[in-house]
């Protein structure tokens, strides 16, 4: 597990990214930000992370996935941006190395989506990739 200095909650330090020690990275936007502290507090538990995984499927071959965890494996990489963690197991960091995660509110529904620069393509819905 890789983990760097904590921010203060509530501060915006701009992107913090604490790296997995090799230079990988993934970016949280100040937008997802302040809505895992809203979720966070809906679920009252401040020690949830936002956790970013990929796997295989979705329409173009790879798909996002989000969701809360109170624990980091070995093999996660811990990412914060304003007192908010982000985690991503490693095998997930090889596709989604410089990366940002952002948080959109759209006529059609508010979701996470990912900026991800090694995507070649994806889906109209923005959860499905190729690389």
């Amino acid at each position: 597990m890789t983990s760097g200095a904590l921010h203060e909650a509530g501060r915006d330090d701009g992107p913090s990214t604490t790296g997995a020690g090799d230079g990988r990275t993934v970016s949280l936007s100040a937008s997802a930000a302040r809505q895992v502290r809203v979720l966070r507090q809906a679920e009252g538990n401040e020690a949830l992370m936002l956790r970013v995984t990929v796997s295989g499927g979705g329409c173009s071959g790879f798909q996002y996935g989000f969701g809360f965890d109170d624990t980091a494996a070995e093999d996660d990489h811990l990412f914060e941006r304003d007192g908010v963690r982000m985690v991503v197991d490693d095998a997930s960091l090889d596709l989604l190395d410089g990366a940002e995660v952002d948080y959109v509110e759209e006529l059609i529904g508010a979701s996470f989506k990912v900026h991800n620069p090694n995507a070649t393509s994806s889906c109209g819905c923005g959860v499905s990739f190729s690389i």
